[in-house]
């Protein structure tokens, strides 16, 4: 199984998305240091994640939650689960 993930930086808000085969693994590097695009950043937390059967499938999910619409989407689901989990 691989894994598509967003995290947010917890001191400045902003989010990271990543793909991985072992997720909890991964959230340990990024907030470890050991991660170069997120060394030096403080912690981060998940926000999102999505699981898919084959590391091809999670490559095309995080390429596109990357781009413009995908970002849009993502923005939207997060807004959605903010507002379920207040109310």
């Amino acid at each position: 199984m691989y894994s598509v993930y967003v995290l947010r930086n917890c001191s400045s808000g902003r989010q990271y998305t990543g793909y991985t085969s072992d997720l909890k693994q991964r959230v340990g590097q990024h907030n470890h240091g050991i991660t170069k695009s997120t060394k030096n950043r403080g912690q981060w937390e998940m926000v999102y994640q999505e699981e898919f059967a084959t590391r091809s499938e999670a490559m095309k999910r995080e390429k596109y939650l990357k781009s413009g619409k995908g970002r849009e989407e993502l923005k939207q689901i997060l807004e959605k689960r903010t507002r379920s989990s207040v109310g």
